[in-house]
């Protein structure tokens, strides 16, 4: 049941928010192995709130981000998890992590000024993947 480095970041160069990341991986560990799976995706999530809390880090839930298309406000994402205002945080508590979980991540990321976001699966097995902002790829 081991996380692996793989699972986190691809690339060699440094991650931006590494020591973040890293402490919301290590509280996503924490309440993975203290309630394994089957539990609702909002238990999960609160739970890392209390988490992150232990380690001086601040989390905010629902948070909403506009979608401003052409000056024009045309929606609202709400965001489930939000670290310390530089970590977009979704959970996911599904058998397999769907694809559309990391499209939502990076949509996220694309239209807040957010870098990074690390989608969660308390599955069967923990999984985490690191994504960056398009805009910090190049």
């Amino acid at each position: 049941m081991g996380l692996k480095r793989q699972d986190v970041g691809q690339n060699s160069r440094p991650h931006v928010e590494r020591e973040l990341t890293g402490t919301i991986i290590e509280c996503f560990l924490r309440v993975y192995n203290a309630l394994d799976v089957g539990m609702l995706e909002s238990v999960y999530r609160n739970a890392l709130v209390v988490e992150l809390s232990r380690h001086g880090l601040q989390a905010r839930t629902e948070v909403p981000i506009n979608v401003v298309y052409r000056g024009v406000e045309v929606g609202v994402f709400r965001m489930e998890l939000l670290v310390d205002e530089k970590v977009a945080v979704e959970v996911k508590a599904t058998e397999l992590l769907p694809p559309v979980a990391r499209r939502q991540l990076l949509n996220y990321l694309r239209v807040s000024h957010l870098d990074v976001g690390l989608p969660l699966h308390f599955g069967p097995e923990p999984k985490c993947h690191r994504l960056e902002s398009p805009r910090i790829r190049t």
